[in-house]
């Protein structure tokens, strides 16, 4: 299996997947620290993480995969959401908190 057919599965599989580098209890960049803690404060506590770091064709193909550029990248109910930055924006104005609570 390719690794945009692995994506395609994990994605479709799970309510929330988070791509990231590193893991929850040890995060291997800022950006992906940054999103777990938003996960965090969202209550969610339940979801599946893809370390990219231990996979190569896993962490380019995300990128094709969504076409955007960087990680981490989350997914909620098979959509792509966005990054740490996007997370970020998307809690300080609620957006994320409500996403959960609708798609949940």
């Amino acid at each position: 299996m390719d690794a945009q057919e692995r994506i395609r599965q994990i994605v479709s599989n799970y309510p929330i997947g988070l791509f990231m580098k590193g893991t929850a209890q040890f995060p291997m960049c800022g950006f992906s620290g940054r999103a777990i803690q938003l996960l965090k404060a969202c209550g969610i506590d339940s979801l599946h993480i893809v370390n990219v770091l231990e996979d190569e064709a896993i962490r380019h193909g995300i990128k094709i995969f969504s076409n955007w550029p960087t990680i981490p990248q989350l997914y909620v109910n098979g959509v792509f959401i966005g990054g740490a930055d996007i997370m970020m924006e998307m809690y300080q104005s609620g957006e994320l908190q409500q996403l959960f609570k609708n798609a949940l």
